[in-house]
């Protein structure tokens, strides 16, 4: 049987047929046209940012993993950036800056692309902060989530900062704060560890900021670890590898006393009428960017939880 092929935006999809949601029969060809579909809302959060890519070729119920060096073969209108990996050699990461690229990561069974928090240009300098909450294993109260993200936008709005939401699609939320790339990574991953570590010390009993699961306690951890050279984000709108492909979805911040509000509500086949009806919460996100300088002595002087509802 010859393998069957799709044209999408004038690019031509392999083994289209292919299933990479075998329960919600979700073919290789549906995240094609979903990404087809999403690109103006996804490629303003791509546009010169190296990926790491995230492939499935057997589907989800497959082998899976990660990719950061760039396929050989990409199409013309794909780019590359070469980055100094700090170990004295580089990489060549595939940087997708229009819908071509972004149709083409889809025939790779890449149905997670995760973004730098730096642009090409300037790598050693985010242009975000990312918290990045999730319950502990075996806990399901996403209400535990929703109340943590509620403190972090306190005390990032108690400094002066304008933080966003996104659910990232899989189990928790992320916080995210644009930056104007004057401070490096060492630079920004202390101000969120700072972060972390104040809401901590002022919620004992709820966060914690211990990266050993056995010392946490239940309590609800606050991880910053993505505030480094060369990790990564899950970029807004991408799908996830769980059945019935929930998207990673941005919320306006009165959207979290929903009821029935949750990590994966939001899914390829449903996501449109949301975008549809209302703009896109991360619509204005880049005009909000900040120097943290300063910051973290305002943080300083937070002293009790009552300073975070002044």
């Amino acid at each position: 049987m010859a393998e069957k092929t799709a044209q999408i935006n004038n690019y031509e999809i392999s083994r289209a047929d292919k299933l990479m949601y075998p329960d919600s029969n979700i073919t290789k060809q549906d995240v094609a046209d979903y990404f087809n579909r999403v690109s103006e809302f996804i490629l303003p959060h791509l546009k010169d940012r190296p990926l790491s890519l995230k492939r499935f070729p057997d589907g989800i119920e497959g082998e899976s993993f990660y990719q950061k060096n760039a396929p050989k073969n990409i199409p013309d209108e794909a780019e590359i950036a070469e980055i100094d990996n700090k170990r004295g050699g580089s990489t060549r990461y595939l940087v997708c800056n229009n819908t071509t690229t972004l149709i083409y990561l889809a025939d790779l069974a890449c149905l997670t692309p995760h973004i730098w928090l730096s642009l090409k240009d300037r790598p050693d300098y985010p242009d975000r902060v990312i918290f990045d909450l999730d319950p502990s294993d075996g806990d399901n109260d996403f209400r535990k989530v929703v109340e943590g993200a509620r403190l972090i936008r306190a005390l990032l709005n108690k400094i002066g900062l304008k933080p966003f939401l996104m659910t990232t699609g899989s189990r928790g939320l992320h916080v995210v704060v644009a930056l104007k790339r004057n401070e490096d990574y060492d630079y920004v991953r202390d101000f969120a560890r700072q972060v972390a570590d104040k809401l901590a010390d002022l919620y004992p009993d709820f966060l914690t900021t211990k990266v050993r699961k056995s010392e946490r306690g239940g309590r609800l951890f606050l991880d910053t670890a993505r505030n480094s050279f060369g990790q990564t984000g899950v970029m807004p709108y991408a799908p996830r590898a769980i059945e019935e492909a929930p998207v990673a979805t941005p919320l306006e911040w009165d959207e979290l006393d929903q009821a029935n509000l949750g990590p994966q509500k939001y899914k390829i086949k449903n996501i449109f009428r949301r975008l549809s009806q209302k703009d896109d919460p991360f619509k204005n996100f880049y005009r909000h960017a900040y120097s943290l300088k300063g910051k973290t002595e305002l943080i300083g002087k937070i002293k009790a939880q009552s300073d975070l509802a002044n």
